[in-house]
C-alpha cells in the first residue's frame, strides 16, 4: 500500500525515529502505526522516543551573519552539561549556518546538515547522547550595518543570550554597544510604534486602576497615566532606555549623537517562556536507574 507523508510524520512524532526509518517500517507493516512503532523498537530506531516527554529548557542560543542577514537560533537540550558538549555545540554551528538559507524553523527542520535534515540528526543526537532536545525557534534580520554579540558565550556564536542588531550609518563599535545593551536591558521593542497595543493598553488599565485606588480627581489621574505610561515606555522600549554605555542619554540620543539610526534587533535567550517542571531528586535518580 502507499504511505502517505502524514503517516511518515505521525510515526515520526510519537518515535523520534528518523524519516527513512519510519516510512521504511510503515512499508513493512503495510501502514500499521503499532505494528510500525513495535517494528522500530525491534530495531532498536526508537530510543529518542522515551526523552520526547522530558521538558528541554536548557541549551544554546546561536547566532550567524552572512553579509546584509544575520539569524538567531535556539535548540534547547535537558541539561546545562550538554550546551557544553562539543559535540552539541558543533551540531548548534552547523543549524546556524543552515538557517542562514532558510526563512523559518519549519523550513529549517528540513535543511540538510552532512547529508541529513536537521530534524533527523537531532534525532540521532538524541539517541546517542541520551537527552531530549529540540529545535525550538529561528528568527531572521537584516540590515545595511549587522552586528552580533553572545553573552557569556560559550563557543563562537553561541552561549545563553545572543544579540543581532541592524544599523544604518554610525558604524560597527556604536552597533556592538547597542547589541551589548539589548542583551543586557532586554527591551520588548525598538520604540513605541513597534510594541504589541495589547500590552500598552494592559498597562494602561493596570496604572489606571492604581491612580484610581489613590482618590484624586479624574482630571488629575490622566496627568498620572500620562507620566507613567511616559515612564513604561521608556522601560521598554530600545530607544526609549537610558543607553548602558552612557546613562546620560536616552539609546535613541546616543545613535543620533553617533549619526545612526537603529532598524532592528534581535534577543533570543535559552528558555524563556519555557515552564520548567521541577521535579523531586530523588525521583529523578530512581527514574534515571530504570532507564
Amino acid at each position: 500500500m502507499a504511505i502517505t507523508a502524514a503517516q511518515v510524520k505521525q510515526l515520526r512524532d510519537s518515535t523520534g525515529a528518523g524519516m527513512m526509518d519510519a516510512k521504511k517500517a510503515l512499508t513493512e507493516t503495510d501502514g500499521d502505526m503499532d505494528a510500525a512503532v513495535d517494528w522500530l523498537r525491534t530495531k532498536g530506531l526508537s530510543k529518542a522516543a522515551k526523552k520526547s516527554g522530558r521538558t528541554a529548557a536548557e541549551g544554546l542560543v546561536a547566532v550567524s551573519i552572512e553579509g546584509n542577514t544575520g539569524v538567531a537560533i535556539e535548540v534547547n537540550a535537558e541539561t546545562d552539561f550538554v550546551a557544553k558538549n562539543a559535540e552539541f555545540q558543533g551540531m548548534v554551528a552547523d543549524i546556524a549556518r543552515a538557517a542562514l538559507k532558510v526563512d523559518d524553523v519549519d523550513a529549517l527542520a528540513q535543511a540538510d546538515i552532512g547529508g541529513k535534515s536537521v530534524a533527523d540528526t537531532l534525532t540521532d543526537k538524541i539517541a546517542k547522547i541520551g537527552e531530549n532536545m529540540s529545535l525550538r525557534r529561528m528568527r531572521k534580520l537584516q540590515g545595511d550595518t549587522l552586528v552580533s554579540y553572545v553573552h557569556n558565550a560559550m563557543a563562537d556564536g553561541m552561549g545563553k543570550i545572543g544579540v543581532l542588531v541592524a544599523t544604518s550609518g554610525g558604524g560597527e563599535d556604536f552597533a556592538r554597544q547597542v547589541a551589548m545593551h539589548v542583551a543586557a536591558a532586554n527591551p520588548a521593542a525598538l520604540g513605541e510604534a513597534d510594541l504589541d497595543p495589547a500590552i500598552v493598553e494592559k498597562e494602561r488599565q493596570v496604572q489606571m486602576e492604581i491612580a484610581r485606588e489613590s482618590g484624586k480627581p479624574e482630571q488629575v489621574i490622566e496627568k498620572m497615566i500620562e507620566g507613567r505610561m511616559k515612564k513604561f515606555m521608556s522601560e521598554v522600549t530600545l530607544t526609549g532606555q537610558a543607553f548602558v554605555v552612557n546613562p546620560d542619554l536616552t539609546v535613541a540620543e546616543a545613535a543620533k549623537e553617533a549619526g545612526a539610526e537603529i532598524t532592528g534587533f534581535i534577543r533570543m535567550e535559552v528558555g524563556e517562556g519555557i515552564e520548567k517542571r521541577e521535579e523531586d531528586f530523588a525521583a529523578e535518580v530512581a527514574k534515571a536507574a530504570q532507564g
